[in-house]
């Protein structure tokens, strides 16, 4: 699995809808709006790096109302929730 984190800037006027077309596009697992120099963050989970390009360049960046992108890969992840997941595996509680 692969994840990408998008820092988003995009037109003030229009950032719940930008968040929520985002939000619709396949791989795109998650948008927040937060504070800072960045308006929108997108988590961006793929099974393949190769298919990064076709998500984030050919459709998220063209997204009307996006200004600028920023995009970080991610190399582990260290979330307890994810760890909390794994382990409840098979389980019911």
């Amino acid at each position: 699995m692969v994840t990408a984190i998008v820092m988003i800037k995009t037109d003030k006027s229009s950032i719940p809808e930008t968040a929520q077309t985002l939000a619709a596009l396949d791989g795109v697992s998650s948008v927040y709006s937060v504070t800072g120099a960045w308006d929108l963050v997108a988590m961006v989970r793929l099974k393949h790096y190769e298919d990064l390009s076709d998500v984030i360049a050919d459709q998220l960046s063209k997204v009307e109302g996006i200004q600028d992108t920023e995009t970080m890969l991610a190399f582990r992840t260290y979330s307890s929730e994810d760890l909390g997941e794994g382990w409840a595996l098979g389980f019911d509680g």
